[in-house]
């Protein structure tokens, strides 16, 4: 009895803490990849400083913001500026224009490259494939600033585009971008000629880890070039297309205010003002900080809801998603 008492005193506790494998885990990795570590911190403090630092200031579109007052001392308004905005005379005209030249993005300019592509990957001639491919990405290492004034050049009342369009519809027009009806299609298909290449990029990367023994079988069964594009390649690369149609649905109220600010003017405001330039002008020209920052905080609203939206139905009826 004596001996079984020791041995049982002797025996290791059942309840002794047990080590944590998580952590145990965690210390391995981190004395592995300590470099790759290293190298990540850069970057995740460039984020944290100037994406996630910055967020603070969303609270000034809560406050009557004065530079002199300073932000804690600005007094608090609530939603006063995002009613003035709804209530306001331009609250219609600038959604409604940026829902619009977004939707003409979609339609026109997100569907080239995908056709861009395709038809690169049917080209058996690699001498000219890798010519068109060059033509075609140029223009996206233009600089914005000269691409617009290439604009200005084609679309003035002497431009080769202004001399076209009066041969083919008969009519005398000035600088086109003097007309609402133009602004759009100027503006979306100068965007699908400069980034029309460079977008097709990652729907050709896609095309090349396409298994060639499907094209090989598809050619046996006596299948043409254009069903093995509709029944083998656009499959095969619709999970790019889809993450890549989320993030398109989920930028629908934001567009680039750099191109829009140097190409519209006072005439065309019907068509070509939007969020992000009346934001432009309120916030930096009237000096409306707070007003400005409500304003660009309601589009942000919207565009996540839009992406959260989109990504939610693409998973269920194509089971590809952001997350």
């Amino acid at each position: 009895m004596e001996i079984v008492r020791k041995s049982r005193k002797l025996a290791p506790s059942s309840e002794a803490p047990k080590p944590n494998r998580t952590r145990i885990r965690i210390k391995k990795d981190l004395r592995k990849n300590w470099f790759v570590y290293l190298l990540a911190i850069p970057v995740v403090a460039w984020f944290l400083v100037f994406c996630y630092g910055p967020m603070w200031g969303v609270l000034i579109a809560f406050k009557d913001y004065k530079p002199l007052l300073g932000f804690a001392q600005s007094d608090w308004v609530g939603l006063k500026h995002f009613i003035d905005f709804f209530q306001g005379p331009y609250f219609w005209r600038v959604t409604k224009n940026t829902l619009l030249l977004n939707v003409w993005g979609i339609v026109f300019g997100f569907t080239a490259p995908i056709i861009l592509a395709l038809l690169l990957n049917e080209i058996r001639d690699g001498k000219f494939k890798k010519t068109v491919q060059t033509i075609t990405y140029m223009p996206h290492f233009i600089s914005l600033v000269v691409v617009c004034g290439i604009i200005h050049i084609f679309t003035a009342d002497e431009g080769i585009v202004t001399q076209v369009l009066q041969w083919i519809t008969g009519k005398d027009y000035t600088s086109l971008l003097g007309y609402s009806g133009f602004f759009r299609p100027i503006y979306t298909f100068s965007g699908i000629w400069q980034n029309i290449g460079w977008d097709s990029i990652i729907y050709l990367a896609a095309m090349s880890s396409i298994d060639p023994a499907l094209y090989e079988a598809a050619e046996i069964d006596g299948i043409g070039r254009v069903k093995k594009m509709w029944y083998i390649t656009l499959p095969q690369i619709t999970p790019i297309i889809v993450i890549l149609f989320i993030f398109a649905v989920g930028g629908l109220m934001a567009s680039g205010y750099e191109k829009i600010i140097l190409l519209y003017n006072p005439l065309i405001y019907d068509t070509a003002d939007v969020i992000a330039s009346y934001v432009y002008r309120r916030g930096l020209r009237e000096a409306s900080l707070s007003f400005s920052t409500a304003v660009g905080l309601f589009s942000a609203v919207i565009n996540f809801a839009l992406l959260w939206v989109t990504n939610r139905i693409a998973r269920r009826t194509s089971e590809v998603s952001l997350w």
